[in-house]
């Protein structure tokens, strides 16, 4: 038996592709997903927002992390890096969602304690299917540690 979210997922999208900022946020409606969906689009911001520094300050701490790799100012490997290594961030679950199949992107992100690693589907429906999957995965079926929980 599965666990639903009772309350909205907080979900932290990190991208800077608009039209891929698009296609998560149709993904996710399609899916039925119950979310807050916050968008950084480059490193940098996103982990402001993680660490809820300037226009960040009142930031939720998400339950989940969609992260592309090829981000501007920061990429995606650094910023996930500086979550695992942050004792206060690196519980939140990330989700590498990126264009690349480079073996090598998806061994390092994985020695970096990715949590999964997804290459984006260029087909409308398909990302749909995906975006599902990681719903009923990470949002359903998977016990996550209460939002905002600090490690003791």
């Amino acid at each position: 038996m599965t666990e639903a979210f009772v309350r909205p997922a907080e979900i932290l999208l990190v991208d800077d592709n608009p039209g891929d900022v698009r296609l998560t946020k149709e993904a996710l409606k399609d899916a039925k997903v119950l979310n807050q969906l916050h968008v950084a689009k480059d490193g940098i911001k996103a982990l402001e927002f993680l660490r809820r520094q300037g226009k960040y300050a009142k930031a939720v701490r998400p339950d989940l992390i969609l992260l592309d790799l090829n981000l501007p100012r920061k990429d995606g490997r650094e910023v996930l890096a500086e979550i695992k290594d942050d004792a206060d961030l690196r519980r939140i679950p990330v989700v590498i969602l990126t264009m690349s199949k480079a073996e090598e992107d998806i061994i390092k992100t994985y020695n970096l304690h990715a949590n999964c690693y997804i290459t984006k589907p260029v087909d409308l429906d398909r990302f749909i299917e995906v975006v599902r999957a990681v719903k009923d995965f990470w949002l359903a079926v998977v016990k996550l540690p209460p939002n905002g929980s600090k490690p003791k």
